[in-house]
Order: structure tokens, then C-alpha cells, then sequence
């Protein structure tokens, strides 16, 4: 681990200790995850003291990590002319991890599905911060509000909410924010289908624009893939052989 980011490390472990995990180098950027009910204090400390001093909030990004990592294309019977569609085409990216979306009673609870990441940068110290903190509930996600602490947050977590169903409890006016009045439902999340719910089309007796339930049958024909990111492939790779 570079020096700046070893020094922010052994600061995040003297001032907080047990109420953070351990710090961890993610994409040049150290990476802390902390618990629900310690994410206010945290954050707010992270803001005031002098040695964070993180007074600027860049980012707040909502996660869902259902089936992280797994795949609709792994097989071991492929033909030699290969396949343009998952083999597994009704899988749960495509119509449900838990059910179709709305229909299905979700029934997993594990408390690491839904999450919240925040991006941090202390202007005065010239560094960033990545705080990763995990919802309690996965059938009713929720972390606080830190509008308190940054007022920018707002619009972050009304998108985190819009998307994903993150509700942040203390914000001040908790609306969706990119999709339309009346929308049913959270698109970002992986048990969304992304033939969606409802289509429209203009009906000639009616002379208007109707909304009727969906009509066409979900299709993979995209792979979802983990990307290593080969921007950081070779700083990487001297780091672990101790030549970075």
C-alpha cells in the first residue's frame, strides 16, 4: 500500500478501531465498511476532525449485490459454432432473482444485499475516501440520512432510492428523482426485469397512448461479467510482486 494511503489507514484504525472493517486498497482509493448504526457518527467524524477533514461529498451510489459475479453463459457444452444467448435465459437477472418483480414474495434476508457507497474528498489533505456501508434489511432497506452532515447528499440519495429502494431515513424530501410519476417498482435493482413491467403503444380505436402489461419474452443476449478494470492491471501486478 502506498505511504499516503498506508498513513490515512493506521489514522481510520487509531480513531475508530472495532467500528470500521479493515481498511482496504481498492482502485488506488482506501476502502472502509462500516455498520449501519455507526455510518452517522462515523461520517460525521470523518467531516469535523482535522486529521479527515473530508468536507466535500462526490458521490453517494446505490448497490444491489444479488448474485454478484455469477453468470447466464457459463456452460460446458457449448456448440463449436458457440451460442448468441445465455443458456441461462430466464435466470435471475432476467425475470426475478427472488420472482418476478412485484409478484413473488421475497423471502432472503441476509443483510448484505442492498448498499450504499459513499465517496469522500478532503480538500486540505488532498485525498479521497470510499465508505461502504451494507443495509440491515434486505426486504426494507434503510441507512440515516447524511444531509445533515453534506446538504449534496440530497439529490445522491433521492437517486438511490428512485433506483434501488434505499430509503435513508431523516432525509428531508425523500422523492424519486428520474423516473416518471406513478412508477412501480426500482429499475436498478437485479430482480427488475429488463423487459420492464409495462409497454405502450397508441391504440387506434381509443386515439390515444395505452400502458398494457409487457409482451415480449425476456432474451440474454448480454453476458453480465465482473470487469477487471485494465486501467489498474499493471500497477497492480508490481504492487503484489513488490516492484510498485
Amino acid at each position: 500500500m502506498p505511504e499516503a494511503q498506508r498513513k490515512l489507514a493506521e489514522q481510520l484504525r487509531q480513531e475508530f478501531g472495532d467500528r470500521v472493517g479493515d481498511p482496504e486498497l481498492v482502485r488506488d482509493e482506501v476502502t472502509i465498511e462500516v455498520s449501519p448504526d455507526e455510518l452517522f457518527a462515523v461520517m460525521q467524524s470523518l467531516k469535523e476532525l482535522p486529521q479527515f477533514a473530508y468536507t466535500q461529498l462526490t458521490d453517494v451510489c446505490g448497490v444491489d449485490y444479488a448474485a454478484y459475479g455469477q453468470g447466464e453463459w457459463i456452460t460446458e457444452q457449448a456448440s463449436s459454432s458457440g451460442f448468441s444467448r445465455g443458456v441461462q435465459g430466464n435466470s435471475f437477472a432476467r425475470r426475478g432473482l427472488t420472482g418476478v418483480y412485484g409478484v413473488d414474495e421475497i423471502t432472503s434476508n441476509t443483510g448484505r444485499r442492498f448498499a450504499a457507497v459513499y465517496h469522500l474528498l478532503s480538500v486540505t489533505h488532498n485525498r479521497r475516501l470510499r465508505v461502504k456501508c451494507f443495509c440491515a434489511d434486505d426486504n426494507f432497506p434503510m441507512l440515516q440520512s447524511v444531509v445533515p452532515i453534506w446538504a449534496g447528499a440530497n439529490w445522491f440519495e433521492r437517486e438511490a432510492f428512485d433506483l434501488y429502494g434505499i430509503v435513508f431515513d431523516g432525509h428531508p424530501d425523500l422523492r424519486r428523482i428520474l423516473t416518471d410519476y406513478g412508477f412501480v417498482g426500482h429499475p436498478f435493482r437485479k430482480d427488475f426485469p429488463l423487459i420492464g413491467n409495462v409497454e405502450v403503444r397508441y391504440d387506434e380505436e381509443k386515439r390515444r397512448v395505452v400502458y398494457q402489461p409487457v409482451s415480449i419474452e425476456p432474451r440474454v443476449l448480454v453476458p453480465r461479467v465482473v470487469r477487471d478494470d485494465n486501467r489498474y492491471a499493471d500497477r497492480q501486478a508490481k504492487e503484489e510482486s513488490g516492484n510498485g
